[in-house]
């Protein structure tokens, strides 16, 4: 039946081109990527040319804007003329299975064949069904709490891993004007501040989910966030924070903390001139970088564990491919092509797939040598220690979103998106709701989510 349909689709594709006037060769496989900027398209090109070189299965690269992936691959479902590879978010991997448009079988072939013990185990769990997986890991990255190293070594402080560790880190540094303790985003109306909630609750072991639904927030544990964020929200400079503001201020030497993506890590070190650090006269200087440390896997006091926030992009298998060449094509990404699919962006892109059973590091050493940067470049191994690229890579391990080991993503994700807690929250730091009463608002709001 695949073979029939992909026949099919390559007879209309030449009747096209045949039209068009067009003489290059169709496609063996096509490949959805939402990597659409320019330089990023060039380098899967480039290694789809390699792959093709290789194994003489040809590629048609298809770049796909993200927010169009949903609805253009219902629609090519529906007509039976999906791609054969699909590049998608987390958000897509289960509900794409349940629908039908992803081969969970062929992906969990490819990762058999590549080796479960050479992934990190967040992003595999995060796309994990009953039977295998829903699709490859192919890159992923972690939420960081990203700080000052060398105050903290100068003040005696133990990093901030926990709740408890941040707040004696506040004590002791916050001085403001010239250093606030901590930039907590305020502004509700911002995703920034939903997915930094979403870390601190993970952190403490506060979901709204289980797996038959909207589960209450427990009073006792949502309350120790609760004040927890109230702490840093005070530790923060006046006004409405997000994002733009954290960067900036921790840029200027003007925060002992704060909470980002990687993709920070390049202009901490002065490679990109849009977002110079200002912490000196020399906007290039990597001073901030090598004064800073970074916590990925964070925990609060009822969940000395912790969690770490990670968003997983993956390589999905569609129920139209030709399942022998989009196996190849996935296992080639993830081992010879490997550095070529990192390379893309390595400051976002961390290694899920860390080595191979005869060299288990062998991509974070290639990953931690590649390039980052926009108007300079250097590789992170260059700019940090080997201690710190452990730390940016292994957050993965233990990496969580809300929802997914429950089953529960699309609902989990409606409830963030309400920004229903970002408001209950900023109420209570703002002194007009006490926690019972936070709690209860939250709990009635994402209640009523369906």
């Amino acid at each position: 039946m695949k073979t029939f349909k992909k026949a099919n689709r390559l007879m209309a594709s030449t009747a096209l081109i045949a039209a068009l006037g067009v003489t290059s060769a169709a496609a063996d496989i096509r490949f959805w990527t939402t990597e659409n900027q320019p330089e990023r398209l060039e380098r899967q090109e480039r290694m789809a040319a390699d792959f093709e070189a290789a194994t003489g299965i040809a590629v048609e690269v298809i770049p796909v804007e993200e927010s169009d992936l949903g609805t253009r691959a219902t629609a090519a479902f529906a007509a039976g003329d999906l791609p054969d590879v699909i590049y998608h978010p987390l958000s897509q991997a289960l509900p794409w299975v349940e629908a039908g448009i992803l081969d969970a079988e062929a992906a969990t072939e490819v990762v058999e064949k590549l080796g479960l013990d050479t992934f990190a185990p967040g992003p595999l769990n995060m796309a994990a069904t009953e039977d295998g997986y829903a699709s490859v890991p192919v890159d992923g990255w972690t939420q960081m709490i990203v700080y000052r190293k060398d105050l903290f070594d100068a003040e005696g402080l133990e990093p901030p891993t926990n709740f408890a560790n941040v707040l004696a880190a506040i004590e002791a540094l916050h001085n403001p004007p010239e250093m606030f303790g901590f930039v907590a985003p305020t502004k509700v109306d911002e995703g920034y501040m939903s997915q930094v909630l979403e870390h601190i609750l993970l952190a403490n072991g506060v979901s709204p989910v289980d797996e038959n639904g909207f589960a209450p927030l427990d009073e006792a544990t949502t309350t120790e966030v609760l004040d927890f964020y109230k702490a840093i929200a005070e530790a923060s400079p006046p006004g409405e924070l997000f994002w733009d503001q954290s960067r900036t201020v921790y840029f200027a030497g003007q925060t002992a903390m704060i909470i980002w993506s990687p993709f920070i890590l390049d202009e901490l070190a002065g490679l990109r001139d849009s977002a110079p650090p200002t912490i000196n006269d020399d906007p290039t200087s990597r001073d901030l970088a090598a004064a800073t440390g970074i916590v990925t896997n964070f925990s609060g006091p009822s969940n000395p564990d912790g969690a770490a926030w990670a968003d997983s992009r993956y390589l999905g298998i569609t129920a139209d491919a030709d399942i022998e060449e989009a196996q190849a094509f996935i296992e080639y990404s993830m081992n010879d092509g490997y550095s070529q699919t990192l390379s893309i962006a390595p400051e976002g892109k961390f290694p899920v797939r860390r080595g191979t059973a005869d060299n288990p590091t062998e991509f974070v050493e290639i990953w931690s040598k590649l390039d980052v940067g926009v108007d300079r470049k250097a590789p992170l191994a260059e700019l940090y220690d080997s201690a710190m690229i452990d730390e940016i890579v292994g957050g993965l391990d233990v990496g969580k979103r809300w929802g997914v080991a429950e089953g529960q993503l699309g609902l989990a994700s409606k409830m963030i998106n309400s920004q229903v807690l970002n408001r209950v929250f900023r109420q209570y730091f703002d002194g007009s709701i006490d926690a019972a009463g936070a709690v209860a608002a939250i709990n009635d709001e994402l209640g009523a989510i369906e």
